[in-house]
């Protein structure tokens, strides 16, 4: 691990997860709770955990549990990013074995984070720290809970849940994994606030996408270059392209690394970001008289409608170069 940036950073006195929650993620989770099922999946698939006495001992047995004596840096800039959010309950951290990138924040009423190996063998200390303020942002934002049945639902096959026979799961599934998808954009924005560095932040992104650390990767990335690549794959898709950029994220519990980068981007380019910076936020406590939910319902409205618009004008340019490539092919062969 590098030595981390020595750069202050603004402190976020008693801060409320709404100042920075993607409007589409609070509209899911609304949607979420409506599904039928949803409640006796959640019921039956703690059940088989053993609650989450039985999710932390899953952790508490098979990862190091990280500390002032167990990787100190790492325990140092947990603590950090907490005094950042003025969160006043350092969560549990520990580091499992495994060489997938990936973190997690898990558990119920006391939820507790858990870093990959792979992660900190990828990352330098600006961007463990962007990494840890993420997970921190899914704790206060109160994730926990439902991302780890998301988590489950998304790895164990439907098969493997007898206990679950009778219920109409795939729906369940699908709204779980809909939430999560934009319950990373609110906790990537909850990254960006913990480490300040949009650069950094997006770097983040671009190493889960592709590696980055070691001999081999010195000097062979550039943010620039991935966020142009993000910008493509945003803009870019012919024909059914389109089509299959919506049935590829259907199963996954995370956007694609390019679209959250440039998610990141337009939120910053918003201002949202800088007026937090400048202190102007919502305060734990006021959520509801400061920003309520109905506000957020209809910011995910025209977040949505975007999306839809957004994927009816790719549908119709698709539909229109196909169109003017097949009357060039006709011309073509009516020449002599």
């Amino acid at each position: 691990m590098t030595t981390p940036s020595l750069r202050p950073r603004q402190i976020f006195p008693d801060i409320s997860a709404v100042s920075w929650e993607h409007p589409a993620d609070r509209a899911a989770l609304q949607a979420l709770r409506t599904v039928p099922g949803v409640d006796e999946v959640i019921r039956k698939v703690l059940a088989l955990l053993g609650g989450e006495r039985g999710v932390r001992l899953l952790f508490q047995g098979n990862a190091i549990r990280v500390g002032p004596s167990q990787f100190p840096k790492l325990w140092h800039l947990h603590t950090e990013v907490c005094t950042t959010f003025d969160w006043p309950a350092v969560p549990e951290l520990y580091v499992s074995q495994t060489p997938f990138f990936n973190a997690g924040a898990y558990g119920i009423d006391q939820p507790f984070v858990v870093i990959h190996s792979a992660a900190i063998e990828l990352l330098d200390d600006d961007e463990l720290r962007v990494l840890l303020a993420h997970e921190l942002g899914h704790v206060i934002s109160g994730h926990a809970l439902y991302r780890t049945i998301a988590a489950i639902l998304a790895l164990i096959s439907l098969g493997a849940l007898p206990m679950l026979a009778g219920l109409a799961v795939l729906p369940v599934r699908l709204a779980f994994l809909e939430w999560s998808r934009k319950a990373e954009l609110s906790a990537d924005r909850a990254g960006l606030l913990g480490g300040q560095d949009i650069v950094v932040a997006q770097r983040v992104d671009m190493k889960m996408a592709g590696g980055g650390r070691g001999p081999g990767f010195s000097g062979q990335l550039n943010v620039e270059a991935f966020m142009q690549q993000a910008h493509e794959y945003a803009a870019g898709g012919e024909g059914l392209d389109v089509v299959y950029k919506v049935l590829s994220t259907l199963a996954l519990t995370h956007p694609m690394h390019t679209v959250r980068a440039a998610e990141l981007q337009r939120w910053v380019s918003s201002g949202e970001y800088d007026r937090i910076l400048r202190g102007e936020y919502v305060r734990r406590g006021g959520e509801a008289r400061e920003r309520p939910l109905r506000e957020d319902m209809a910011a995910a409205g025209s977040y949505y409608a975007g999306e839809a618009r957004e994927l009816a004008t790719q549908v119709a340019d698709a539909a229109k170069r196909a169109a003017e490539r097949a009357r060039e092919a006709f011309r073509s062969a009516q020449k002599p």
